[in-house]
This record gives structure tokens, sequence and C-alpha cells, in this order.
């Protein structure tokens, strides 16, 4: 009877311990969301985001020239507009901000920021306290000017829809089935861009998207196809190797990743 009254005992306390510690994980989880919805918020302000049209695509003229019809999407594309930030107030939050990252059909719209490892954002907020939520982030390889083929940003897949958890939207029907969603935009220091997602997919943790540095186009061709041959969409958007991409890169579970790859096709020089 003592033996079973220990063990009943270990037992008990091993699921209050497990209970408490439980509870603390939510509360935290809960206050950390706060502090950062809260931040995401006076950010926007901060930023004063406004859009303003690309003049160079104003003429009728450009409608074909890269082979599109004038009915496809691609020529809608070329005639969204553009985003400007206040990058130098929000520098003055975090010197380390580059620029700015608005993903259509999502709750993405936050600054982008890039230290000297792909560590310290995964547990620091954007004000550098320390915060599980953590934020978004460039790859430290790339130029902070998105310039470089494969243009690479990450941050957590929160399931409160922070950071990159809505990405998840863009394996939804509703998203998938409105084609002006596909676009991503983005502001630094240099010039204001519009990419076009051309790839989709949850993969097993893996790094052979991570990819930086090529050798020839033909490497780049080779690599920006496979890319988009992974997709679970088809998004019947061509790439080669004079593309420039950009690629998120959040978790989706545990030992899963979702990835999306959008590639530049109007950029507007500050």
């Amino acid at each position: 009877m003592k033996l079973k009254k220990v063990i009943l005992g270990v037992i008990l306390s091993a699921s209050l311990l497990a209970l408490i510690f439980s509870s603390y994980k939510l509360i935290r989880y809960k206050l950390e969301s706060d502090y950062t919805n809260n931040q995401i918020i006076e950010l926007e302000k901060i930023a004063n985001i406004e859009e303003f049209d690309d003049e160079d695509n104003n003429d009728e003229n450009i409608c074909g020239e890269h082979g599109e019809s004038c009915d496809d999407m691609y020529w809608k594309y070329l005639k969204t507009p553009f985003i400007d930030v206040d990058l130098s107030a929000l520098k003055k939050e975090n010197y380390e901000t580059i620029g700015w990252i608005q993903v259509l059909g999502t709750n993405i719209n936050y600054p982008f920021v890039q230290t000297s490892d792909n560590h310290f954002y995964l547990y620091h907020s954007f004000d550098n306290s320390i915060n599980s939520a953590g934020w978004v982030f460039l790859d430290y390889r790339n130029s902070n000017l998105l310039t470089d083929t494969n243009n690479i940003i990450y941050a957590h897949g929160r399931l409160d829809n922070t950071m990159f958890g809505s990405l998840r939207n863009l394996l939804k029907t509703e998203w998938i089935n409105n084609p002006e969603n596909y676009l991503i935009r983005t502001k630094t220091e240099n010039n204001s861009s519009v990419w076009q997602i051309f790839s989709v997919y949850v993969i097993p943790t893996t790094s052979d998207y991570l990819q930086t540095n090529f050798y020839s186009d033909y490497e780049k061709t080779n690599f920006l196809n496979f890319l988009k041959n992974r997709s679970q969409y088809r998004f019947n958007t061509e790439v080669s190797g004079s593309d420039k991409i950009i690629t998120l890169s959040t978790c989706y579970d545990d030992y899963s990743r979702m990835v999306v790859h959008a590639k530049l096709i109007k950029s507007s020089q500050n």
C-alpha cells in the first residue's frame, strides 16, 4: 500500500508539474503575441506606408513587349503601384532595418531586418527584446538591397497569424482562386519592387532552396526551374537565369517548412 501511495504521489506530482509548465507556456505565448501585435501596429504608424504609380509603365505600348497578351494577369501586375515607406523613421527604432515587405492576401505587412547571422532574430523582436515570436529578417548572406539571384527572408509561422503565420493563406482555395493575390511588394533603401509568385509548397525540412551563390546563368535557370516544378500549384510563370527572386521561408510544423518564391517583375529606383 505504501508503494502504491508513493507511485500515485509521483504521478500526481508529475501531472501537476506538466500542467504548470503548459500553463506557463500558454501565458508566455499570449503575452509575446500581444507584445508583437502592439509593436506591429506602432510600426505601421511610424512607416507611413503610401502607394505610388510606376510612371514608366503608363505607356500602353509596353503591353505585350514580353510576349504576353494584354489580357494576361502579367500586364495587370505591371500596373500594380509600388509602396513607399519611411525607412529612416524605422531605422531610428532599429538601425538594422533593411526594408518593408507586403504579401497580398495575407497579414504580412512588416519591416524586415538583417544582422550578422540567421539566429538572433529567431528569438528577438524588432526592438531587440527577447521574444520567441522573433521577427522578419533577411539572410545574412544576401545584399541588403535585394539584388541577389535568391533573396531569402525568414520568420516564424506563428499560429496567431503574426510574422509569417498567415503565409498559410496561400494553401487555401480562396487565396489560390484569386490571381490578384500572387504578388509581393517590397521597399528598401535603394528601390521599391513588385515580385510575382511562381512557387508555393510545404516540404520536410531541407536547405536545398536556400542557395545564394551561382556560377552561371545555366545553373541559375536549373535552380529556378527546380523551385518552380516543386510548387503545389501551377502558376504558369516562366523563370530564367536572368531573373532575381525573393524566397520566403517559415516553419509549417516541427518537421516541415513552408516556402514561397516570387520573381522580380518591376522595380523603381529611389
